[in-house]
């Protein structure tokens, strides 16, 4: 391509004995610095040599006259060469426009905290129905049993039975044994019900940390 520019050669008629000489000159002053960087220009070298051999044998009555013309894959080649040439400008420019954007580094979530104070019905009830959850999802046996009652007032008293027995203080967890839907219903109503009384108090010292049921002080053998 260069060689066709500095002789602004029509690309669509190539002298073709004339370029392969010109390129053949070319690539002999190459071998004088790299020999592997000249070996890649020896196969357009051959190509040259092809279409020019070809274009030197005579032409017969049978051959089309239509028939094409040997240059043209040279030609095919240049024009591919030439849109690539002037597409790497902009692609350059492209490069070092992202290069100048400095992704900046997430910006860390807020964390909401609860705090570390008596906790509301609300948040309450909102800790049930992801224990309800959790005990929907357990694995339990399919079996036909028959129903029980769970009264709200003996649930209170397994709470502070529980408490009094690990020194005022229990889990969550704890308080919510893994069992039927009506179990689960009575010991939630029993907290509440504690809680209303004043004789518990639940809180959480951060987000996602346990949340504690403590007795509050004075409070004995209430059960």
């Amino acid at each position: 391509m260069h060689l066709i520019e500095k002789n602004k050669i029509d690309l669509y008629d190539i002298p073709i004995a004339e370029l392969t000489r010109q390129y053949l000159a070319y690539i002999d002053t190459l071998y004088e610095f790299d020999i592997e960087f000249a070996s890649e220009f020896l196969v357009m070298a051959a190509t040259l040599l092809r279409i020019k051999s070809r274009m030197m044998l005579p032409k017969t009555v049978v051959d089309e006259p239509d028939a094409e013309d040997p240059r043209m894959e040279l030609v095919m080649r240049l024009l591919e060469y030439r849109r690539f040439k002037e597409v790497t400008p902009t692609l350059y420019l492209m490069a070092d426009t992202q290069n100048a954007y400095v992704e900046r580094a997430p910006m860390p979530l807020p964390i909401h905290r609860l705090a570390p104070e008596n906790l509301s019905a609300d948040s309450l009830m909102k800790i049930f129905c992801t224990l309800q959850r959790m005990n929907e999802e357990a694995a339990i046996p399919t079996m036909v049993i028959a129903s029980e009652e769970y009264r709200v007032q003996d649930k209170m008293s397994d709470i502070l039975s529980l408490l009094e027995k690990r020194h005022g203080t229990i889990g969550l967890r704890d308080a919510f044994p893994t069992g039927t839907r009506g179990e689960l219903l009575a010991a939630f109503l029993a907290l509440l019900e504690l809680i209303k009384m004043q004789v518990v108090v639940v809180s959480q010292d951060h987000l996602y940390h346990d949340i504690q049921i403590e007795m509050k002080e004075g409070i004995r053998g209430v059960s």
